[in-house]
């Protein structure tokens, strides 16, 4: 869990609930995942030969308390993933000391299941430490840094704080082009998240080159049918959207669908998300009836694929009930808001920032349908959930 991409944060900005960060990393990952693991791993065997059974006994147990945590944060229970990873890094810092970097693994794991609570400062204050370290055991220039600077700037930018990203993000940019080269996959990575975050601000002609330059460097490094070339290609269709430049971006969607439908199989998480891509352009252009159906795929493939009750579902039941709203098919939209609310709140926690779309989803169909004080009670508890997320993000 390198570069953030969980879905419980990656859908909660508006009402379209644009999948920005979980389109970001797909087929990125094992990637990532690889980039900033490796250190670690090739460390490992000398740690035990020198500390012996008790550290070895100990370092087996962080490995199996971390694997269970990830598969817990990949269902969507991240309460459940903490405790999990606290006593990870409890166990890493007593077996190998504070500043190891294996430690900086579990503290990028567990500011990874935080940020999936909404809880920013905790998840901050592990990112900061964990940079720390690696700057420490590495050096400045060494990719796992690099791999720290982009978790820290992707945080900020999802609180919205885009002046302190945008140095990070650039950091990390070029570090990557320095240790890895200039046309190495981890550069695009950077290349993209930098470009998103310009998107955010509608930076759009900042954006546009560095989408393009890190599509390039994936079809060239990887092939063009690699699930990571998916990526760039949806990274780029959005931002056309986000500029009504809906005839360039249909294709590029439609080819990012096809790669991963092959490359990953159909009922992959990953196609789930190009399925809402595509389905939100259509959505756009009023192109309704078929709009539907790619929603109505994905939300099937979510459940299958992750379970009713995964933040994701809780997205992909927004986007369905979003669509029938905009048809004023108030009757349909209901239960899927109400389906996602629950779902979002046994997830993560019933303060957490993705509650509030599914509130203000709700509130707006019950105000359509006269139910004015119970729309009331929606609002409410929705403006409290953003107020509260505001008070932990600083001015922009």
């Amino acid at each position: 869990m390198m570069l953030t991409c969980d879905p419980a944060d990656s859908m909660a900005a508006g009402a379209d609930l644009e999948p920005k960060r979980r389109t970001v990393f797909v087929g990125l990952l094992p990637y990532c995942a690889w980039l900033l693991l490796a250190s670690v791993v090739t460390a490992l065997p000398l740690i035990v030969r020198v500390q012996g059974a008790e550290a070895q006994g100990q370092l087996a147990e962080v490995q199996r308390l971390s694997q269970e945590a990830e598969r817990l944060a990949a269902a969507g229970q991240s309460a459940e993933a903490v405790p999990l990873v606290q006593r990870a890094l409890a166990l890493g810092e007593e077996a190998l000391g504070p500043e190891h970097p294996a430690v900086a693994v579990s503290l990028v794991n567990l500011a990874v299941a935080y940020r999936a609570q909404g809880k920013y400062p905790d998840a901050e204050m592990l990112h900061r430490r964990a940079l720390a370290i690696r700057q420490k055991a590495f050096g400045p220039q060494h990719p796992t840094v690099a791999s720290s600077l982009n978790d820290l700037a992707e945080l900020y930018r999802a609180q919205g704080r885009y002046s302190e990203a945008e140095p990070l993000y650039q950091r990390a940019l070029a570090i990557g082009k320095t240790a890895l080269g200039p046309e190495h996959p981890g550069v695009a990575v950077s290349l993209n998240n930098l470009a998103l975050l310009y998107r955010a601000q509608g930076r759009y002609s900042e954006a546009e080159p560095l989408h393009q330059r890190a599509l390039a460097i994936g079809e060239t490094a990887l092939g063009p049918e690699h699930p990571a070339v998916a990526v760039s290609l949806n990274n780029l269709a959005l931002l056309y959207r986000a500029q009504g430049r809906y005839s360039e971006a249909e294709p590029l969607h439609q080819r990012a669908l096809a790669i991963g439908e092959t490359a990953l199989g159909p009922e992959h998480p990953a196609v789930a998300v190009s399925l809402n891509n595509l389905a939100l352009l259509y959505r756009a252009q009023g192109r309704y009836s078929e709009a539907e159906p790619l929603y109505r795929r994905a939300l099937a493939i979510g459940e299958k694929a992750l379970g009713a009750e995964h933040p994701y579902v809780a997205t992909s039941l927004n986007n369905l009930a979003g669509l029938y709203v905009a048809q004023g098919k108030y009757a349909e939209a209901e239960p899927l808001y109400r389906r996602a609310l629950v779902a979002a709140e046994k997830a993560l926690g019933p303060e957490h920032p993705n509650l509030a779309v599914s509130l203000e989803g709700l509130a707006a169909v019950l105000r359509k349908t006269d139910r004015n004080a119970e729309a009331e009670q929606m609002q409410d508890r929705a403006t409290l959930i953003n107020a509260k997320r505001a008070q932990t993000s600083p001015t922009r």
